[in-house]
């Protein structure tokens, strides 16, 4: 019998922060949005609230500009800050590229 060894070369990553738990429900809840202005974002985060708004009556989802855009603007102290002052539940980040 011949014994063969996989090996698995991309290894484990170590979580410096985890992520927020995830919501029990969005029932009331208020959201905002965070975008890189990445591939279709114009198009796709409008869709997005559009269906949240539309499946969540209830739900409060801030406008999609509400936060400073970008690549080299959402990860800063100052976005961070708005984030926090705005009073949301949760946010959704994206859009990928």
């Amino acid at each position: 019998m011949v014994k063969i060894e996989f090996f698995d070369p991309s290894g484990t990553l170590e979580k410096a922060r985890p992520h927020a738990p995830r919501l029990d429900t969005l029932k009331g809840k208020r959201i905002g949005f965070v975008s890189n202005e990445q591939w279709q974002a114009y198009r796709m985060l409008p869709l997005v609230k559009d269906m949240l708004e539309k499946d969540f009556p209830g739900i409060e989802v801030l406008p999609i500009d509400q936060y400073p855009q970008g690549n080299t603007l959402i990860g800063n102290a100052e976005t961070a800050m708005a984030v926090k002052q705005s009073d949301v539940d949760a946010v959704i980040i994206g859009n990928a590229a």
